[in-house]
């Protein structure tokens, strides 16, 4: 059986594979410069490892309180090393993305500070960690009290705005680097430079977080690398490599990371407690792999982009724009072509392939969200996923894939249940 053929007893009619080809056929060149910045930073790990004497009993779990795990200590110098910081946190405690971010921020701001977002609105779960939506353990329940600064109508920093927000209570300047539910362009790593340098030069005090998350091993630099005080993330996204089942890693200055230890576990203990369970392997296969795995969803996003672009949606970033993340936003501008695309990416997943996304209530959102993820790790989004939320201009978000082969194959499916709900012209193909 050849390829297409199998592609056939997928769901894949014809028409719709061999549009997709047609897109790919355009596509080796920009293909080829990801595999290079792969390449580069595999060989970033790799060194990262080989310093640190990455050795077999590294991998030993411990349970209880922890104490004197040198495996868990050697992956957060691991992760220091690639990241080019002085400390790392890196645990299984850490439950999620927005978890490590309410560490990293709870750790480093204290009654009477405020809080800047000098790039508009947060991702929507932050909105009650900030208090923005009232919630019980907020930011604002305990005194700190927050300020944003919208982006220009080009997606640029406002940079008169951003100086006019800095006053004598700023403590902390947050970065999302990744759109989120928004379709405003997501920030290189230079552009995260240049803001957080302006930032500095308005008050050299201020503390720079990165919402790193989507964002490692993009690039060939991080944020820590253009002077960001923290870069925060998950390892259920880019830097576990889809091996990591839970975790979350917060990456900085000796300073901010002590705090975040302290937080996370208690005052006095820090990093000296935390067992880990069992998971070491996984944690460090995962990262060994994340650059390679990254590239990967990169691939599947251009695809993305270009297959719908070229039928008319909406997508940020455009077809031919550089990345600087793995998410894919593409405007479907219907509830029921959003509903379409995330039951394609589902019918592609190798788990729970046999079941329909539902639009739902879930927590931290204040709208209906679907979500299709049918992942060996629950909400793993290095895994092939699309989700967003069910509201104007009804876009969804494409990511992940832990081989480009997968990625294709949901972006095909997706783009197959939208034919057969005759919500794209099949004359299009």
């Amino acid at each position: 059986m050849d390829l297409e053929a199998l592609y056939q007893d997928l769901g894949i009619s014809p028409q719709v594979y061999a549009y997709g080809e047609k897109i790919l056929s355009g596509l080796r060149e920009r293909f080829s410069a990801i595999d290079q910045t792969a390449e580069y930073n595999q060989a970033k790990v790799l060194k990262a490892m080989q310093k640190n004497r990455v050795n077999a009993t590294h991998f030993a779990a411990t349970s209880g309180y922890g104490y004197n795990d040198e495996g868990r200590d050697n992956l957060e110098r691991v992760y220091a090393d690639v990241f080019h910081t002085e400390a790392a946190l890196v645990r299984p405690q850490i439950t999620c993305g927005t978890h490590a971010l309410t560490v990293a921020l709870s750790a480093n701001l204290l009654p009477g500070d405020e809080l800047l977002s000098p790039v508009g609105a947060p991702y929507d779960t932050l909105e009650e960690v900030i208090g923005i939506r009232p919630s019980k353990c907020s930011l604002r329940e305990y005194g700190v009290t927050y300020q944003q600064a919208g982006l220009l109508p080009d997606g640029g920093f406002d940079y008169e705005a951003i100086r006019q927000k800095i006053n004598p209570r700023t403590k902390l300047v947050t970065i999302q680097r990744s759109k989120g539910y928004a379709t405003r362009p997501t920030f290189s790593v230079a552009q995260i430079g240049e803001l957080t340098a302006f930032c500095k030069s308005v008050k050299p005090d201020l503390k720079v977080m990165v919402d790193n998350c989507y964002g490692e091993f993009v690039e060939t630099r991080e944020p820590s690398d253009v002077g960001a005080d923290m870069v925060v993330g998950s390892l259920i996204k880019n830097p576990g490599g889809g091996l990591a089942p839970i975790g979350g890693y917060i990456c900085g200055t000796a300073d901010c990371v002590e705090r975040c230890a302290y937080r996370l576990s208690a005052p006095g203990l820090g990093q000296e407690v935390g067992a880990n369970l069992g998971l070491m392997t996984a944690f460090y296969q995962g990262l060994f792999l994340a650059p390679t795995v990254t590239a990967g969803a990169l691939k599947g996003a251009i695809f993305a982009a270009n297959v719908y672009e070229a039928l008319g949606f909406p997508c940020v970033p455009g077809a031919a724009e550089e990345r600087h993340d793995i998410i894919q936003a593409v405007t479907l501008g219907s509830r029921e072509a959003m509903v379409a695309f995330c039951k394609g990416i589902q019918a592609a997943a190798p788990v729970d392939s046999y079941v329909t996304p539902e639009p739902w209530a879930m927590p931290g959102y204040d709208s209906d969200v679907i979500m299709a993820a049918g992942a060996f790790v629950q909400g793993s989004s290095i895994e092939l996923s699309a989700d967003g939320p069910i509201r104007p201009p009804y876009a969804v978000y494409f990511q992940g894939g832990l081989t480009w082969q997968h990625a294709k194959l949901g972006i095909l499916m997706s783009l197959q249940q939208l034919a057969d709900a005759n919500l794209v012209r099949p004359k299009a193909f």
